[in-house]
């Protein structure tokens, strides 16, 4: 594939194109991810002051009781969505489920490692080791390979 780079006069003339022949997966999610770089998720600080953090920063984000956790590097956040919601708004990003309680980011993910009766780890850049579950072990490996 040919990458040209063009140097524009003003912000209004920066953008990507797209050429092709077909239309495959691979720009379809070029482009989803070009149209998604700058978006952000409002989040609550320990002070509960909301503030908006990258979409792409978030390692992993978890359920506990009621309440949802966000998890970068630098903090821990709460959120005041529900999983469920966060996961149909945060799968386009390629945050995907890995259990009941979790939404991975595959993007984060350092390496997996096979855990007991078809579950895996996943070693976040962080150093945390999450556990997928085996009902979501499958889809999670093919979202992995497929971002490879």
């Amino acid at each position: 594939m040919k990458v040209l780079e063009k140097e524009v006069d003003t912000v209004e003339e920066q953008g990507v194109l797209l050429s092709y022949v077909n239309w495959t997966k691979e720009f379809e999610e070029i482009r989803d991810f070009c149209r998604n770089i700058g978006g952000t998720l409002a989040v609550y600080t320990r002070d509960k002051e909301m503030v908006q953090t990258p979409i792409r920063d978030i390692l992993y984000v978890e359920a506990v009781g009621d309440l949802v956790f966000c998890y970068t590097s630098d903090d821990v956040y709460e959120v005041k969505s529900r999983l469920y919601q966060l996961q149909e708004q945060l799968e386009k990003f390629r945050i995907v489920r890995g259990s009941k309680s979790v939404l991975i980011n595959i993007y984060h993910i350092v390496s997996v490692r096979p855990a007991l009766n078809g579950r895996l780890y996943a070693k976040m850049e962080n150093g945390e080791e999450i556990l997928i579950t085996r009902s979501y072990a499958k889809g999670m490996m093919e979202e992995i390979n497929e971002g490879i």
